[in-house]
């Protein structure tokens, strides 16, 4: 796991010199088929990605998988994972980027069903591996379209309904990985069956992978901006931004409330791209670049916290074994580095200065907020939607961060475990504190990476009309005045403290005092989810247990249904299996019948081609 975390290191490295260097290494895109790869400082961006999250994961993976057979099987496999990732940032053939996003896909859903073998698990990586096939065959389309049309080596551009189509199949196909509503189901049922360091490589930088596709498909591929496409994105992105957010505010389970949080924060990613189009097509190009920009700031910033949160959770489950909410309690006064990072990534995605969210979140609704400014009606009033949705799943997702921190962190501990619990090993403990390092260096100096990534539009900055987005050295003053501020006023409010003050005692009409009575994830959540009864539509099981006429114990089962898995993916699935079931009369075993049928399609084929040439 060393050596793959000093090649993870190599990646990063390499990639911030080309970003920063400003010119492409090795060959451009090509439409020929055959091997060929190179870095363009839009791939260098993701190259950082992969290694910044990529090294500490591997480094985490050293003292959390355990030693046996099935731990260095997973462990081996975590480095060609890695490079499938990587070959699809530096691709420039349809051939590699196709043959690394595939074993982008595969990759991981071996290793979990290596690390975890129940027949649950196996299930769980079946549906994954259905979605995102079904999906990935929207980026098949869309690159072999677009190598057909010579778009993909930059020689010509596809028009009218070509065009249409493939940007409609890239949003398909990039969107299922990446995680936007409609197509993210495979994402909350897969990370809590991951292990840890899995779980953070995918949510932190699989998705921001099928990012990197969706902006090169975009800005290269698909010729000029086109609004709609940017109307379509930033409707989808409000979507899955809002309802990401509220739905990981309801969860019960760590690695489960993340995943949600994941759909949430690519879909902020997803309305600032839609931002960028639309601005572009209005002839807004300074506020477009910034756009774009923000959308690729907040997708690193996303990776790094969200890994950080995901190792985060794999260091509680070795100290304690769950990850329930309500079963957690006081572990930060017991891991107080594993807790202390972990603290920093939930501030970062709840968007709170002066960390690296607070900046890309600002960003982006800035830029959003220019679109009903810069155009006509349809697409002003399109565009204050979108803002108005994207400040209520800033506000839900701060919400959901405060939950986990004060029901994980915070507190009593609610078991013995959680009393007992002690720190982390100490790669697991390195890893989290570099990334935790990592979310406060962004935060300290955000002029830095804005001006970078905007520089990646079209055209730059300069093509753009813009010089620059910050006076050098000036954009990181603000954030550093504050931290300033907060560390000054905790060290004041610990000097002043004094003596604590002794304990109270608590009434709770009578019983005895114990840590299962304190607030629980359901009773956070209480007023949000009667609120939002008509939406939410919770279901609740109340088993009463009596004996001798008198109550012995009630029991009490609630869950928060999720809308598209219960009125989408549900129905398709019962349909293709009833459509399955009426398939398998075809398999009667005669090969006479099968010869049948298939002379019968070759004439159905000949006549239909026929038709279409006489047409």
């Amino acid at each position: 796991m060393t050596v793959q975390a000093a090649g993870a290191l190599l990646l990063g490295a390499a990639g911030a010199a080309v970003l920063l260097g400003g010119h492409a290494v090795g060959g451009a895109f090509s439409g020929e088929i055959g091997p060929a790869v190179g870095v363009d400082p839009l791939s260098g961006a993701f190259l950082v990605v992969i290694g910044v999250v990529g090294a500490p994961a591997c480094l985490f993976a050293r003292g959390y998988l355990v030693p046996d057979r099935a731990g260095r099987a997973v462990g081996a496999l975590t480095g060609p994972f890695l490079l499938a990732l990587a070959s699809v940032v530096v691709a420039r053939d349809a051939t590699t980027f196709l043959g690394g996003w595939e074993l982008m896909t595969a990759i991981p859903a071996a290793a979990v069903l290596i690390a975890r073998r129940q027949p649950a698990v196996r299930r769980t990586v079946f549906e994954y591996l259905a979605i995102t096939h079904l999906g990935g065959v929207g980026v098949w389309l869309a690159l072999l379209l677009a190598a057909e049309q010579g778009s993909l080596g930059g020689t010509s551009g596809p028009g009218g309904a070509t065009r249409a189509a493939l940007l409609a199949l890239a949003l398909v196909g990039f969107g299922t990985k990446a995680g936007l509503v409609p197509f993210h189901a495979w994402l909350p049922r897969t990370h809590p069956v991951a292990p840890a360091h899995l779980s953070a490589l995918m949510s932190g930088v699989m998705t921001t992978v099928a990012v990197y596709g969706l902006v090169r498909t975009l800005r290269d591929w698909a010729g000029p901006p086109s609004e709609a496409a940017g109307l379509v994105l930033l409707a989808l992105g409000a979507v899955s931004a809002l309802g990401g957010a509220l739905w990981a505010a309801v969860q019960r389970d760590l690695k489960r409330l993340l995943a949600f949080s994941t759909i949430e924060n690519i879909g902020i990613v997803a309305a600032a791209l839609g931002a960028w189009l639309v601005l572009a097509a209005h002839g807004e190009n300074g506020w477009a670049a910034i756009a774009l920009g923000a959308a690729l700031l907040h997708a690193i910033v996303h990776a790094v916290a969200k890994g950080l949160l995901f190792l985060g959770a794999g260091a509680l489950e070795r100290a304690v074994g769950d990850l329930a909410l309500d079963r957690l309690g006081g572990l930060l006064r017991r891991l107080p580095w594993s807790g202390g990072a972990m603290l920093a990534g939930l501030i970062a995605l709840a968007g709170v200065p002066p960390l690296a969210g607070f900046v890309s979140e600002w960003l982006v609704l800035r830029s959003v907020l220019e679109v009903p400014l810069s155009g006509p009606l349809g697409p002003a009033l399109a565009g204050a939607l979108v803002l108005a949705a994207l400040a209520a799943a800033a506000a839900l997702g701060a919400y959901a961060a405060v939950a986990v921190a004060g029901l994980v962190l915070l507190g009593p501990p609610r078991r013995p475990e959680c009393a007992e619990a002690s720190e982390a090993a100490a790669p697991m403990r390195s890893a989290l504190l570099a990334l935790a390092g990592i979310v406060l260096a962004l935060g300290a100096a955000p002029g830095v990476p804005v001006d970078v990534l905007a520089d990646l539009a079209p055209g730059g900055l300069e093509g753009a009309g813009v010089a620059g987005l910050v006076v050098p050295g000036t954009g990181r003053l603000p954030a550093l005045a504050l931290a300033g501020a907060l560390v000054a006023v905790a060290l004041v409010a610990r000097l002043l403290r004094g003596t604590p003050a002794p304990p109270a005692p608590v009434w709770v009409c009578g019983q005895a005092r114990s840590p299962r009575l304190g607030w629980t994830a359901a009773g956070f959540t209480k007023p949000l989810r009667l609120t939002l009864d008509a939406l939410l539509r919770p279901a609740r099981e109340v088993e009463v247990i009596a004996a001798g006429g008198l109550v012995q114990e009630v029991r009490h089962r609630a869950e928060v249904p999720h809308p598209v898995e219960a009125y989408v993916y549900r129905p398709v699935a019962r349909a293709a299996l009833a459509a399955a079931e009426v398939a398998r009369r075809i398999q009667s075993g005669s090969l006479r019948a099968y010869v049948a049928w298939l002379i019968g399609l070759v004439l159905a084929l000949l006549v239909a081609v026929r038709l279409w040439g006489g047409a």
